[in-house]
């Protein structure tokens, strides 16, 4: 049982505290331990065949938007430390016997210690130990240490197979060696069998840090050392250290619903994951594309379909695959596949490129290194969306390019059930005529091709996707092409409105939200609208004469919209 780590035991006992425990010292004083940054554009819109499975998938978008998204992204230190006792076992690192909540490494040790103790309230333990340590840390100062310039530096690797793993969790924490002198050897330490370990592995590293060439080893726990270099990520130190010492979160946090504060309880930890980044995602996007400038990469193209290369990766062919390409090709894109391309290519092609689709898989890590203009285009699933689609979110906001998921049908015997992971593991996407036809009208549209439709509906649908992805003139091309349309139609009249206050275009906004008011009387959220719209443009006698419809039509909408605005309860 050398190779494990006792997940029974108490968190006090399990989990090292960076401030307290000893063992693990800093090389410098931190310049912070999270500072804030703007997010990436994601967003989810549903595919499917069903007309009740997509209105379930707009649920799951809905409130993952409006609940679990924080409004800027926190980026999370990642520091060089030395390790005294320092002992690798399967995929994690320890000092002391203690755990390092590092990262995601630490992540899944959280997660698994609230999975394996069946029975016990294991929610509360693990608040207790967080408070208790941010109790003990009030006051309190990360130890200082000097390093000898030649002692090894070693992390732990998820495993040497998984493309995502290596490349977000692994790679990137390489770059805190740009900030030290250093002349010793890499080790990287995982739990699988070495026969597994693929090529990218070092064919990445050579590739992004070619001056450890001959210096990187690739080595199975377990591994034990008297000292060693590592990296450190503060992003679970967070709950370690009282809000005096390392801030708050809470003012990003949308709702209470499943953010919990200073807790640290399981959706809390997820909320932090898919809503933040860790400082050493954007040094390796960095470094990439040194790595690539004043290279001729002219032969890769800008708009891409990413396919699986046959007996590389896992078995998770997309159904509708075949007919998704061939209406690609028809808008210029080419099929490729990124295990056909060397590293650098890969980067390159992400850089460049101006839309990518792809099922849902781990390339979309890849999605580091693309430009802030480009959007990537997934094909996902309920099963998806719900487990692993935040997993990405850290890479998109790293880049600041557009993520946009388009959620279809499951590939299996009963493709409107989300299947249990647990038995099924991820199961593909299955791509219905009806999914694609949304698909296409999205990515015609996004490439300068604006579809007629036949339903306002549909336009309606598709002007609300582009603006929520961030294609303002997109959107505008498909309202003017179906103008025609608008006169008797909310929604429509309300996508006109969101697309001028996108622009600032107030008083262009307000006639569309009139309009949208005389199409449908119906709805108290457009007189709700109008109302802040006439606000913004100082139009008090529109803000009344929106105030006393609101009283007259929609009475038990008052007390709601006048809590905590004075200015409305002076209107009434």
């Amino acid at each position: 049982m050398r190779n494990q780590i006792d997940h029974e035991a108490e968190a006090g006992a399990l989990f090292l505290d960076p401030a307290r425990d000893p063992g693990i010292g800093f090389l410098a004083a931190p310049a912070f331990w999270w500072r804030l940054r703007d997010p990436a554009v994601i967003e989810g819109f549903a595919a499917s065949g069903d007309a009740g499975m997509n209105a379930r998938i707009e649920a799951h978008v809905r409130q993952v938007k409006r609940h679990r998204t924080f409004a800027r992204v926190a980026e999370f230190n990642v520091v060089p430390v030395l390790l005294q006792g320092a002992a690798f076992r399967r995929s994690y690192a320890t000092v002391g016997g203690k755990a390092l909540l590092n990262g995601a490494a630490g992540a899944r040790l959280l997660n698994r210690y609230n999975w394996d103790r069946v029975g016990e309230d294991s929610e509360a333990a693990l608040s207790r130990y967080f408070a208790g340590c941010q109790v003990a840390n009030e006051g309190a100062a990360l130890p200082l240490v000097v390093a000898p310039e030649d002692l090894d530096f070693a992390l732990e690797c998820r495993n040497t197979f998984n493309f995502f793993h290596f490349l977000t969790e692994t790679l990137p924490q390489l770059c805190v060696l740009d900030a030290m002198t250093f002349r010793g050897r890499v080790f990287l330490h995982f739990p699988n069998h070495p026969d597994k370990t693929r090529a990218f592995v070092l064919a990445f590293i050579e590739a992004l840090f070619p001056e450890l060439a001959g210096r990187v080893v690739l080595e199975r726990t377990p591994k034990d050392y008297a000292q060693v270099l590592s990296a450190f990520s503060f992003q679970w130190t967070y709950f370690q250290m009282p809000p005096s010492v390392i801030g708050s979160l809470d003012g990003l946090a949308p709702s209470g619903l499943s953010w919990h504060g200073h807790s640290g309880t399981r959706t809390t930890r997820a909320m932090v994951s898919m809503n933040s980044v860790e400082s050493s995602l954007p040094a390796l996007r960095e470094r990439a594309l040194r790595a690539i400038e004043g290279l001729d990469f002219s032969h890769l193209p800008k708009r891409v379909y990413i396919a699986r290369a046959p007996g590389l990766a896992r078995d998770r062919k997309m159904l509708g695959e075949a007919a998704l390409v061939e209406l690609l090709e028809a808008f210029g894109f080419v099929r490729l596949a990124f295990e056909d391309l060397t590293p650098l290519e890969q980067i390159a092609l992400m850089a460049r490129a101006e839309v990518v689709v792809s099922a849902h898989g781990a390339g979309f890590a890849n999605m580091l290194f693309a430009n802030p203009d480009a959007t990537m285009i997934e094909i996902a699933t309920l099963q998806t969306a719900q487990i692993r689609w935040g997993d990405f979110w850290p890479v998109a906001h790293a880049s600041g390019c557009r993520y946009v998921s388009f959620i279809a049908d499951h590939h299996s015997d009963a493709p409107l059930e989300v299947p249990d992971f647990n038995t099924a593991g991820i199961v593909p996407a299955h791509l219905t005529e009806r999914g694609l036809g949304r698909v296409m009208a999205f990515i015609a549209a996004l490439c300068g091709h604006v579809p007629r439709l036949n339903r306002a509906e549909d336009v309606a649908r598709l002007a609300g996707q582009l603006l929520r992805s961030g294609h303002l003139d997109r959107a505008g091309a498909v309202l003017d092409r179906h103008h025609d349309m608008q006169a008797d139609h909310a929604d429509l009249c309300l996508a006109q409105a969101e697309l001028h206050k996108a622009r600032a275009e107030w008083g262009a906004e307000l006639v569309a939200l009139y309009g949208a008011r005389q199409a449908d009387p119906s709805r108290w959220q457009i007189l709700a609208q109008v109302l802040w719209c006439a606000r913004r443009l100082n139009k008090t006698e529109v803000q009344v004469w929106a105030i006393r419809l609101l009283q007259a039509e929609f009475p038990d909408r008052i007390a709601e919209l006048s809590k905590g605005r004075d200015w409305v309860r002076q209107l009434l």
